[in-house]
C-alpha cells in the first residue's frame, strides 16, 4: 500500500489537517485546470471531493503527489489521498482486517478521477497495508456531466464500504467443512482460469487456492478461507506439472494479477462468491 505517512499509522495515527495535506499535496486544492487543457476538459476539484468524503467519517490520513519539471503545473499533478475511519474507537492489531478508501485525481490530464474501496490486512502498525479485496471503484473522466457522475460514484463507493465493515467478524463466525471449503476453492477456481465456455486446462488444482501462505491463516471458518483463497488466485505462483503439446511434462507457475481492471473484475467476483456463500450459511447480506 502506498503513502506511509505517521499519521496513517495504526498506533498513533489521526487525520491529517488541510494545512498538512497543501504542503504534502498542494495539487489536492487546484480549483481549475491546467493551462494544457482543452476547454472540454472538466476539472474536479479534489478537495471538494475529500471534504464530502470527511462528512461521511472517512478522514485523510496519508497524500502524495507526483512530481513535475514543468513550471507551473506542480499545483495541477496527479495525487493519491489514503482515507479510512478513525473515530470508532477501534484498536488495531497486526492482521487485523480494515476498509480504506483511495483517492487518486489530477487536472492536468495524467488522471481520471478515480474512487476505490476495499479491504485491507494491517501488516505493521507504522500503516503498511495488504489488500485482501477491492469491494467498488469509481472512475470519471474529465469531460460531460463530471460532477453528477463525480457524487453519484462516490456515494455507491461509499455504501459498498459501509456494507463491507461486518464482513470479517460476521464472515469469520462461519465455519466450513471440507466439502463446503472445497465448493469456495473450485468457484474461485473457475473466476480464474476458466475461458469463455467454463473449461480449464491448467494443471493448477482448485485445492491449491485453499493452501495458507503463513500460519496465522490455517483456520475453517470463511473469513480466513476466503482471504486464503483471494491471495491465492491475486498473487498467483502456484506451480503445477502440465504437458506441453507434444505430451512432454512441462512445469507451470500460476502468474499474478497486476492489471488494474482485472483486479478488480476478479476482487469483485470473489467478494461476491464469499456473500453468496455467508448467505447459504445464515448470514444475512445487508442491502
Amino acid at each position: 500500500m502506498t503513502v506511509y505517512t505517521n499519521t496513517a499509522r495504526f498506533d498513533t495515527g489521526r487525520a491529517m489537517t488541510e494545512d498538512e495535506l497543501r504542503r504534502a499535496a498542494p495539487s489536492i486544492f487546484a480549483m481549475t485546470a491546467h493551462e494544457s487543457r482543452s476547454e472540454r476538459f472538466q476539472p474536479i476539484p479534489t478537495i471538494e471531493v475529500l471534504r464530502g468524503l470527511i462528512a461521511e467519517g472517512f478522514m485523510p490520513v496519508g497524500a502524495k503527489q507526483s512530481s513535475s519539471r514543468i513550471e507551473g503545473k506542480a499545483n495541477y499533478t496527479k495525487h493519491l489521498i489514503r482515507l479510512r475511519r478513525i473515530d470508532d474507537g477501534q484498536v488495531y492489531n497486526v492482521g487485523d482486517t480494515v476498509c480504506e478508501i483511495l483517492l487518486k485525481n489530477a487536472n492536468d490530464g495524467t488522471s481520471a478521477y478515480d474512487l476505490m474501496a476495499g479491504l485491507f490486512r494491517i501488516r505493521c502498525l507504522n500503516s503498511l497495508v495488504a489488500q485482501s479485496g477491492t469491494i467498488d471503484s469509481v472512475k470519471v473522466r474529465h469531460s460531460g456531466d463530471v460532477g453528477g457522475k463525480v457524487i453519484e460514484g462516490t456515494y455507491r463507493v461509499l455504501k459498498e464500504a459501509e456494507r463491507t465493515l461486518a464482513a470479517p467478524q460476521d464472515w469469520g463466525s462461519v465455519k466450513l467443512n471440507r466439502d463446503e471449503k472445497e465448493i469456495l476453492a473450485e468457484a474461485a477456481h473457475m473466476i480464474r482460469f476458466g475461458d469463455r465456455d467454463g473449461e480449464t486446462v491448467t494443471p493448477i488444482k482448485p485445492a491449491q487456492l485453499l493452501v495458507p501462505r503463513r500460519h496465522d491463516d490455517r483456520a475453517d471458518d470463511l473469513w480466513t478461507t476466503w482471504n486464503v483463497t483471494q491471495e491465492n488466485v491475486i498473487k498467483g505462483g502456484l506451480r503445477a506439472v502440465g504437458r506441453d503439446d507434444l505430451g512432454r511434462p512441462r512445469r507451470v507457475r500460476s502468474r499474478a494479477v497486476n492489471g488494474i481492471d482485472q483486479d478488480v473484475k476478479l476482487n469483485k467476483a470473489l467478494w461476491l462468491l464469499g456473500e453468496r456463500m455467508a448467505a447459504l450459511k445464515g448470514i444475512k447480506v445487508a442491502a
